[in-house]
């Protein structure tokens, strides 16, 4: 059988999450539900995981991995945005640690067949959640020139991102674009050999991204998530976030920082009146990354950034 996917830093996210009998945590992304595995092996005999994916598969294959711990698992589809829903649903109002790993899923990249990868003939779908209703073909052959570029500049940080705009859009004249394999092949022919050669990934990576994250609104469901996120945690519960990109790691970083400071005034204001507090203890100032040995044994790893914070037990007001 093919591995539905390898887990990142599994010991560090367990490590982080301070994983305790008789406890409760959110695996908010389940994927092939190793760090799920991990927790329930950590929080049994008499512990709760509430496990999350917006792809149905994560969830089929979460009740076959996860059967010996059927009893300590709850398991909702739908995006982590709704985390506080489904908590409310098994009848809790927060939890001990909640983990996102905002990573592809091996399954979804070789298996899905919703076109993920670059280096596959598959349908330009790209939909985490299938029940969803833009897919990247809709985008790639609906969007204007302009609104292409902008998309694959802001969400992939395309430095080629006018010239493929370009191409896309004259191709389309031809014939609609509708497979992955297709696209990349435009991508490709739009950025020059030259420029090709001095990258260490493939000419389509940037462009992929961009458009999952486009169709899956990424951004905007993560920065939703953790404008709230404090709420959902118990004093001293943990907050343990795996990101790949430099967008979401800035997310991320940016809110957590905010929310480990204790006043935002100007520095000139004698007295503070922004009545702000102190929500959380970061536990590690510099993100964490995944050692070498496990790079190679998992090349999906490289890229992989690890916060984590801590809800203060005692919330200090200024």
């Amino acid at each position: 059988m093919q591995t539905y996917h390898i887990p990142v830093m599994t010991k560090e996210v367990i490590h982080y999450l301070d994983c305790k009998p008789g406890k409760i945590y959110a695996d908010c992304t389940l994927g092939g539900s190793g760090h799920a595995m991990a927790i329930c092996e950590k929080i049994k005999p008499d512990g709760l995981l509430i496990g999350i994916d917006q792809d149905k598969d994560a969830i089929e294959n979460a009740k076959n991995v996860l059967k010996p711990h059927l009893s300590n698992i709850r398991l909702f589809h739908g995006n982590f945005v709704h985390l506080s829903d489904f908590l409310s649903e098994s009848g809790i109002s927060k939890v001990d640690g909640i983990l996102l790993d905002l990573g592809l899923s091996l399954h979804q990249i070789d298996s899905s067949g919703r076109g993920f990868s670059f280096r596959r003939e598959e349908p330009l779908d790209m939909r985490m959640d299938t029940e969803s209703d833009t897919t990247a073909e809709d985008l790639v052959n609906e969007l204007d020139e302009t609104s292409l570029e902008k998309l694959f500049k802001d969400y992939g940080e395309e430095r080629w991102a006018r010239n493929i705009a370009r191409n896309v859009a004259k191709a389309r004249k031809t014939a609609r674009i509708g497979t992955s394999a297709h696209l990349s092949e435009i991508v490709c022919s739009s950025i020059p050999r030259k420029a090709q050669s001095k990258q260490k990934i493939h000419p389509a990576t940037r462009v992929f991204m961009a458009l999952r994250i486009a169709v899956n609104r990424e951004l905007e469901m993560l920065s939703l998530f953790m404008e709230n996120v404090s709420e959902l945690l118990n004093p001293e519960g943990r907050l343990c976030v795996l990101t790949f990109h430099s967008l979401e790691d800035r997310i991320v970083k940016r809110k957590i920082k905010e929310m480990e400071k204790e006043c935002v005034c100007p520095p000139g204001f004698p007295k503070c009146v922004c009545n702000k507090t102190r929500l959380f203890r970061i536990l590690n100032k510099k993100a964490l990354r995944p050692g070498t040995e496990e790079i190679i044994a998992n090349p999906m790893a490289r890229s992989t950034k690890l916060r984590a914070a801590e809800r203060r037990s005692r919330i200090i007001s200024n």
